[in-house]
């Protein structure tokens, strides 16, 4: 039938990105981290309209899309802010004082790891090793790699970010 082929949106939602997406895939379960891919980039995250179209689309439960968005780190479920900042706690890191860095941007942004600012601009993530462990304590900001990094030095990078806005 062609009707199932077409790309249903979640609530009767038409969302052109979407509708695009399914006419560049063929409607198969391989295709699922392909498309989601393509969906964490043009959103930033994995919106639940997202899901309910590959789901429709694919055939597969919101369960198996579910556990494969919450697998992978690449992916996430809730927007994240302008600046992603990204705090290393792995072992180098952390024996070098990130635990300090991570409770002063807590402190700054007055969020928690996983939360974004109520303005968008911020996000907070806890990570495990950013492999710059000879730079430790590090921390990045949508991925550029601050090392030897210091609560004065977190601070100065937060007042540059937001005086550019």
């Amino acid at each position: 039938m062609e009707e199932e082929k077409q790309c249903q949106c979640g609530n009767n939602e038409k969302d052109e990105f979407l509708e695009k997406l399914c006419t560049e895939y063929k409607p198969i379960k391989d295709n699922l981290i392909q498309m989601l891919n393509e969906v964490q980039e043009h959103y930033g995250y994995v919106p639940i309209k997202a899901q309910k179209t590959l789901s429709e689309f694919l055939k597969i439960t919101m369960a198996e899309i579910y556990g494969v968005v919450t697998f992978y780190s690449r992916f996430t479920l809730k927007p994240k802010g302008k600046y992603n900042i990204a705090v290393c706690l792995g072992t180098a890191c952390y024996v070098k004082g990130s635990q300090k860095i991570m409770d002063r941007l807590k402190e700054r942004l007055k969020i928690e790891p996983g939360e974004t600012t109520k303005d968008g601009k911020f996000s907070i993530e806890e990570t495990r090793c950013v492999g710059a462990c000879g730079l430790a304590p590090v921390f990045t900001v949508n991925g550029e790699v601050y090392g030897k990094a210091t609560v004065q030095k977190l601070d100065q990078v937060l007042d540059e970010l937001s005086a550019k806005e």
